[in-house]
């Protein structure tokens, strides 16, 4: 017997254009059931709550409460849901901490509609979906250790190199046009990847194993 039940998903994510995008995808498949939409964690775990979704489509990088940590909520608090992380950063710290606060997948937001889809429906019946880039990083994790600063995304670089000339996160998120909460993400990944207490010895590791240029404007 073929099970026609749609899917009930949700979706979180602090951005009102991706959440408006996935909402039209969602409304537009057959067997998807759009149920409501989140803009942080705190919202999140109320929704999720209330509309008992399937599946959650869940943001990593929010400010407050982020999505590692309303995944790990959620799935202490409704075992049948299930939880992709879908995020444009990947970063070894988001990925493994996705997959053990629970999250069954983890994907690019440049996935196509119908890798999604297919992620979706996977996930419903219990099977994992990894982008390629979380598969490479987790191989890599598992193979060989980086060198101090070689694990740094294109991104944490160009926050690295700011912090070595001393700019703030306000400073930072104006001169890369990107939130300041992202520019604390980056900042706090840039700390935990280097092994460093604070900026002021993250800057001094850059320094010392030459990882930026210091001339960059």
């Amino acid at each position: 017997m073929i099970d026609t039940k749609t899917i009930r998903v949700m979706v979180v994510d602090d951005h009102d254009m991706v959440r408006s995008g996935l909402q039209f995808m969602l409304e537009t498949s057959d067997d998807l059931e759009f149920v409501g939409s989140a803009k942080d964690g705190v919202s999140a775990l109320q929704l999720c709550d209330e509309v008992q979704p399937d599946v959650v489509l869940m943001d990593l990088v929010m400010p407050g409460k982020d999505g590692i940590e309303t995944t790990a909520e959620i799935r202490r608090k409704h075992k049948n849901t299930q939880i992709i992380a879908i995020t444009s950063f990947d970063e070894r710290d988001l990925i493994e901490g996705a997959l053990k606060a629970g999250a069954i997948s983890f994907l690019m937001k440049n996935v196509s509609i119908g890798q999604l889809t297919e992620a979706i429906h996977a996930a419903h019946i219990g099977q994992s979906t990894l982008a390629p880039e979380a598969t490479r990083i987790l191989i890599q994790a598992a193979t060989q250790p980086p060198a101090p600063g070689q694990n740094l995304t294109r991104r944490e670089n160009e926050v690295l190199a700011l912090l070595v000339k001393g700019l703030n996160n306000r400073q930072i998120a104006d001169r890369l046009t990107i939130s300041r909460s992202t520019v604390k993400h980056h900042v706090s990944s840039i700390l935990a990847k280097l092994e460093a207490n604070n900026r002021a010895e993250a800057v001094a590791i850059a320094l010392r194993h030459s990882l930026v240029e210091t001339s960059v404007r």
